[in-house]
């Protein structure tokens, strides 16, 4: 399986992003999501390090977002999806070529 490529890394930050922007808006920060008594707001950072990588780490054993492949980018990202969509109504489309210009 071939490794990611640099749109998908770009691509990979920029849900980030959007997810942290639409958790925000919804009123779901940190604290809703994950620590009850401090309010956080999201960022693509926190994103990556308190959502992503604990779902990639656990699914895969890969420390890295560098180490994934184009699968399994999707893999980890369908089951984030799945559980945000369950838990809080939240859902951010993937970006692709049609949405790189948000």
């Amino acid at each position: 399986m071939k490794q990611r490529t640099a749109q998908q890394n770009k691509s990979l930050w920029l849900f980030y992003q959007l997810l942290a922007d639409e958790l925000n808006a919804a009123g779901l920060d940190q604290r809703k999501v994950l620590k009850p008594s401090v309010a956080i707001p999201w960022s693509k950072d926190s994103i990556h390090d308190m959502l992503w990588l604990p779902i990639q780490e656990a699914m895969l054993g890969k420390e890295s977002t560098t180490e994934l492949t184009s699968a399994e980018i999707d893999k980890v990202y369908e089951t984030l999806n799945r559980h945000l969509a369950e838990t809080t109504g939240v859902h951010v489309p993937f970006p692709s070529e049609e949405t790189k210009g948000l």
